[in-house]
């Protein structure tokens, strides 16, 4: 049996979604943040040592990173679901997505969330750097959902519950996602599907997204 170690308010929805969509049975074991420091509780470090979420087990196997449990869950119970043909311009469009999601959308992000949570006012590094990278890459995805419903193009994948994450903690900020269409069209689209909903419903608190 699947166990997915889930940390309220983290990447690890996105696992839940992911098994939902994959009709896959599983167990979840919750963990709240700390409401001061927003962090995990130290309990985590016992499932695997950066004590960060998500994190499954499945049987011997302990796996972390969103993208490495993505690809197991896919590779290994999948069928061919969620995931295009190999050889195909479709297969590498969808590697790409499912990194490109944690390694290039999401540091800015994150740079922007830790200045706003420990109330940095660095303007330089603000107005320099990161607000100027939020706009580079949500304006590309915006450009790049403009060409099809999703991100590999007319089928959902699992590249899209991957990328779900970082669009919805842009979608955070209303006026981010005001003047990209194509963004919200795409949130819109997600928050309607079952098992999206369904992971909600089994996932608890999720401020990032909606019923």
């Amino acid at each position: 049996m699947i166990i997915v170690h889930h940390l309220n308010n983290s990447r690890s929805q996105r696992i839940l979604w992911l098994l939902e969509e994959l009709g896959i049975e599983y167990e979840i074991k919750y963990y709240q943040r700390d409401s001061e420091t927003m962090l995990a509780p130290a309990s985590l470090h016992e499932v695997h040592p950066l004590g960060k979420s998500p994190v499954i087990t499945d049987a011997h196997l302990t796996i972390a990173e969103s993208g490495a449990i993505v690809e197991y869950l896919v590779n290994r119970y999948g069928n061919g679901k969620l995931i295009p043909a190999v050889d195909t311009p479709e297969r590498l469009r969808y590697t790409y997505w499912l990194h490109y999601a944690e390694g290039s959308a999401m540091p800015p992000l994150l740079f922007n969330l830790i200045f706003n949570l420990f109330g940095i006012k660095d303007s330089s590094a603000m107005d320099g750097f990161i607000a100027p990278q939020i706009q580079l890459h949500f304006d590309y995805i915006e450009d790049e959902l403009a060409k099809s419903n999703w991100f590999v193009g007319d089928e959902f994948t699992a590249a899209d519950i991957q990328m779900s994450f970082p669009l919805e903690l842009l979608a955070n900020v209303p006026q981010q996602v005001e003047n990209r269409p194509h963004i919200q069209e795409f949130l819109a689209r997600i928050h309607q599907r079952a098992a999206y909903k369904r992971g909600l419903e089994r996932g608890g608190e999720y401020d990032f997204g909606f019923s």
